[in-house]
């Protein structure tokens, strides 16, 4: 039976939270929920199309940690603070896939946190 190994970028700021950016278990990595926190800054500030970037920004940087790319991610999960936000966040959210993007689901959330408007998680296939 496979071993489960935590995945995370060097570099990567530690959330406060109790939970670990990744995990990996066999051929597949499971991705926490990553938001729309400024780098620069370590707030949740900005549109929606910053924090969308932001967030998915975090979601490569973990892909690529694990030695994948964007085109191995087979789902997301995607929470939105107002569905009205949809559009402009599917705007950046496609620039970061190519033709075959992965399976999706995306839902207006009541609350994601103080001035966060976005979260992804992420199912990843490990090519063999």
């Amino acid at each position: 039976m496979p071993k489960k190994q935590v995945v995370a970028p060097a570099g990567m700021a530690a959330s406060s939270a109790p939970l670990s950016p990744a995990i990996r278990f066999g051929n597949l990595i499971f991705i926490s929920g990553q938001v729309g926190r400024n780098p620069a800054t370590g707030k949740m500030e900005g549109t929606i199309q910053e924090q969308a970037r932001h967030t998915m920004d975090s979601v490569k940087a973990i892909v690529e940690a694990a030695g994948c790319a964007m085109d191995d991610i087979l789902k997301t999960t995607c929470y939105l603070s107002d569905i009205n936000n949809r559009e402009p966040f599917n705007a950046v959210y496609a620039t970061y896939f190519g033709a075959e993007r992965p399976a999706r689901s995306c839902f207006a959330v009541g609350a994601l946190g103080p001035g966060c408007l976005v979260e992804v998680e992420a199912i990843v296939g490990v090519p063999d």
